[in-house]
């Protein structure tokens, strides 16, 4: 069980952390919506993994690629228009609780739910390492499986909760102009994680 638990302790505190939309996401909600919203986005993928995960270990290798490149073509769209929405904000955009209310945090979880339905990066991760992984574990017992779930979204939420967090503290202490400015470069930072996944499902897979 112990090698279980450090295969989701590894793997989820490098999804957790690697650079990718839901993480800018994440940061961008925590600046515009507080700590609510970035935590509202980082509990995302409790919606979305399921049907991943299901599908996943019910395809196993044979989920053709060709699909992970229309949905993850479909996700870069997505992100590119948070990315326009990020910067459309950073114009007029108030500080939270401070110079204006902070906006409205619920549809941050829609947001989120939405970026990693679209991420092809979920699918490949599921289909290729996290399925298989999964199965291994629960032909030992169903504890083991237990056990890597546990630790891998503990780790994946929870550094996502606590950048969230720490965003959304900082916030205070920015001036208005670098609150602006920081929402345009997570804007910017959008524009190229949908450029990248572009990218990665034409040219990378």
């Amino acid at each position: 069980m112990l090698t279980f638990l450090a295969l989701g302790f590894s793997m989820g505190i490098s999804a957790g952390l690697s650079p990718g939309p839901l993480l800018t996401l994440v940061i961008t909600a925590s600046l515009r919506s507080g700590f609510a919203g970035g935590l509202r986005v980082a509990l995302s993928p409790f919606i979305t993994d399921l049907p991943i995960i299901v599908l996943s270990v019910l395809l196993s290798n044979s989920l053709p690629i060709e699909a992970l490149r229309w949905v993850g073509t479909v996700g870069a769209l997505v992100v590119i228009w948070l990315g326009v929405e990020a910067l459309r904000a950073s114009r007029h955009a108030l500080l939270p609780g401070v110079h204006g209310p902070e906006a409205a945090p619920q549809r941050e979880l829609w947001r989120g739910a939405l970026v990693n339905a679209l991420n092809p990066h979920p699918y490949l991760f599921w289909v290729t390492v996290g399925g298989p992984t999964l199965v291994s574990s629960w032909r030992i017992s169903p504890w083991h499986s237990v056990a890597f779930m546990a630790a891998f979204y503990g780790l994946l939420i929870g550094s996502k909760i606590a950048i969230a967090w720490l965003v959304s503290r900082q916030a205070g202490h920015l001036s208005l102009a670098w609150y602006r400015r920081i929402l345009a470069g997570c804007g910017l930072l959008l524009f190229g994680m949908a450029g990248l996944l572009l990218w990665q499902v034409w040219h990378g897979m």
